[in-house]
This record gives C-alpha cells, structure tokens and sequence, in this order.
C-alpha cells in the first residue's frame, strides 16, 4: 500500500487564483515593509511636518523637516502607494499632501483615531521573530520584559488616545455607581499599568480618589512615575513594582486591568486576588480585546492583527510565567466570563465596548 502524504503529493494550482495568492502575497509585503516607513515618518516628524495640509515637494519637506531630500523622496512616494499621503502630480511636478483623515492617522496625536504608534509595536514585535521562533522549537515563555523596547514606548503612545477618548467618559460611567465614589474619594488600583497611560488619566480627572498602579516590569513602574510626575499627578499617586498575583492591600473600591490579563500565565488566579482584594461593594473593570468566541468569529482584519499580537506577544508572555494558561488575545466573551466566574466573581457582564474592545464589569 503507497501512503500519500502532503509533501508527496502532486497538486496542480490554478494558475488565476495562485496569481491573485501572489498579489495578496504582495501586498503584505508591501504592508510589512512600509511599517518601518510609517514608524520614521513618526519619529522624525514628518507627519507633524505635513499635518496642516498644504502639498509639499520633497524638496519643500526637507526644508521643512531639514531631512535629506534623497531618503524623503522614495519615502514619499512609498507613502503615496500604500494610501497614507496623497500624490498630485500635475504639471510634472510630484507634490504630496495629507488628506484631513490621514492626518487624524498619522499625524495628531491628541486624536482618538492616532494609529502611527501602532507601527511601533508592530517594528518593535518583529525585532524579537527570532527569539519567538526558538520559543516555538521550545515551547518555553518569553517576558513582556524581555522584548524591544519600541514594544513598551509603542504600546504606551498607541492605546493612549482610546484611552483619552473612553476611559473616563464612556467606560468608567458604564460602571453602576463607580463614577459618584471616585468623585468623592475611592481607592482604586490599576494592575499591569504599564506607563500608567490609564492610571494617569483617572488621576487627573478624580483628584479626591487615591490610585496605585501596578507592574511587575520595574522599567515600565520608572516611566510611570515620570508621567505622573509629567502630569501633576503625584500627590494621589502610587507605583508598586508587583505581579497582579501579589497585589497588597485590600479594601480597594475599584480595581482596573487594561489589555493584560490575557497575557498573565495564572488568569484565575490574578482574578481571584483581585477579588479578595476589593472593598464588599468594590468593582473589578477589565479592558480586554473585542472578540467573537470561536475563530471562525475572529477571522477578519482586526482578528488578524490580535491573533499576530498573540503569538508573537500576548502567548509568549503567558508562557513564561507560572501557570502558562495562554489565552490569547482573542478569549472571547464566554472564556473571559468563564475566568472571571472561577476567580469567584458571580455578576460579569459587559458594560461596555468600542471597535477594538469589551469592558467587562465583574463583581460579587
């Protein structure tokens, strides 16, 4: 009897839909490639530079960027091919522009629509494929902390404006009864504050409520304590370098957690202490991905970049921590429900979502 099997087997492609593979192909690796543009587009100023509209020339632009006019001229027309700058080329002259919608993009960072960070993590990410593949040959963890830090300084500057634009004026009110007592006076904790983008913002907009934020990264707990000093926002802030595992204290009113418990090798058992750690009436708000619960749910543009964070960010990090439950950026509602239910919490519901993510409230 012959055993047939894949690398044996002769298959014939189409050669119509092989062709049209290949110009997908393509343009991933357009998109790919144009990540590193669109991250120097941001750190050297040239969105900013561009940002009011008016058509520039190479030329014009490296008078206004004092930029090389050689680098600037094939990053233009790169930027122009993928969409992201608009190109007039009339009177033989090559001017480039930004359209309103692509300057709220890439080129203003107090919009709620500023995406050019995103490219920061994703150049950031991909610094470490190596690392990651041996991980697959493996199977072992690699930390939050072991990653480039364009991964950390990206992650800061892309959720922040979905922050500004949500946090305290859509999710927070969300929340049965938690806006009034933090207008009084709560105390409220932010496990895995990272740069405390989150916990800088309630800071400030709740200046009678005491906050802690929480990081096991000590390099991420320095910068937080910049920006809260950055902020005015010291006087009701505090930073702990400490796992959600090993949250202290008790009694806290309210307990957030932005885009991290998928990351935490124990999620169970981040959940439970964060239970035990809150006041009787206290709130435990998590932020998560928006997720269907099965994947044929997720298989769409958004599903591709968070199933991409998962496997080069989100599982790894799970792995290299005790528990190693790796849920991945994609849990879903029923499987977050169901870690929020065994942590002990008996009310989950969603109290509120946006595009890119759900807002559990969980309670007793």
């Amino acid at each position: 009897m012959t055993v047939t099997t894949a690398s044996t087997r002769t298959r014939e492609p189409d050669p119509d839909r092989l062709n049209a593979f290949i110009g997908q192909m393509i343009g991933d690796l357009g998109a790919t490639v144009s990540a590193g543009l669109v991250l120097l587009g941001d750190q050297l100023g040239i969105y900013h530079a561009m940002g009011d509209g008016t058509p520039v020339t190479a030329e014009s632009l490296a008078e206004r960027t004092g930029l090389s006019v050689t680098y600037l001229r094939p990053w233009l027309a790169n930027q122009a091919a993928a969409g992201y700058v608009t190109n007039d080329a009339s009177d033989d002259i090559d001017t480039y522009a930004l359209s309103p919608e692509q300057a709220a993009a890439l080129a203003d960072p107090d919009s709620p629509a500023y995406f050019a960070p995103s490219m920061q993590v994703a150049v950031g990410a991909l610094r470490d494929v190596d690392a990651i593949a041996d991980r697959f040959r493996t199977g072992e963890g690699f930390g939050w902390h072991e990653h480039d830090a364009n991964l950390f300084a990206g992650t800061e500057r892309f959720f922040k404006p979905g922050y500004v634009a949500n946090l305290v004026d859509g999710w927070l009110p969300a929340l049965d009864g938690v806006v009034s007592k933090l207008e009084a006076g709560a105390r409220v904790a932010d496990v895995g504050c990272g740069h405390a983008a989150s916990t800088v913002l309630m800071a400030a907009a709740y200046p009678r409520s005491t906050f802690v934020g929480a990081d096991y990264h000590e390099a991420s707990i320095v910068v937080a304590r910049r920006r809260a000093e950055e902020a005015g926002v010291t006087a009701n802030t505090t930073f702990v370098t400490v796992d959600a595992l090993q949250l202290a204290a008790d009694g806290y009113d309210l307990v957030t957690m932005f885009d991290c418990l998928h990351d935490m090798g124990d999620p169970v058992g981040a959940a439970r202490r964060i239970r035990s750690a809150l006041a009787p009436d206290g709130v435990f708000m998590l932020v998560e991905p928006r997720a269907g619960d099965h994947v044929a749910d997720n298989l769409n543009p958004l599903g591709r970049v968070f199933y991409g964070a998962s496997t080069l960010i989100c599982t790894p990090s799970s792995l290299a921590q005790p528990g190693q439950a790796a849920i991945g950026t994609q849990a879903g509602p029923a499987r977050i429900t169901a870690v929020l239910h065994q942590a002990g919490f008996r009310s989950v519901r969603i109290a509120a979502e946006t595009p890119v993510n759900h807002v559990y409230e969980a309670r007793d």
